[in-house]
């Protein structure tokens, strides 16, 4: 199984819909906190081209936020990109 990266804010909307839905699919993830660490926020910025949160990566591939995650599960892409990332 790829390794899931999901960077979060405590407060996000969003960001809980997401690991909600990991977490319903059985998927472990790695949470990275950004609201109190500007240095991972700006890390998370470079490495997604995007400053807002979630920004989920799995493996290399990255999958962008909230919307695009649950996109990405309803059309059944998620199992694939699981698949080849693992």
């Amino acid at each position: 199984m790829p390794r899931i990266e999901i960077y979060t804010t405590r407060y996000c909307p969003y960001c809980l819909m997401a690991k909600r839905l990991l977490q319903a699919r059985g998927l472990a993830f790695d949470e990275i906190a950004v609201d109190e660490d500007p240095d991972t926020r700006r890390a998370m910025t470079r490495r997604a081209g995007r400053h807002t949160v979630p920004q989920i990566f799995i493996g290399e591939t990255h999958v962008g936020g909230c919307d695009d995650l649950h996109a990405m599960d309803a059309s059944g892409e998620l199992t694939r990109v699981l698949q080849q990332q693992g």
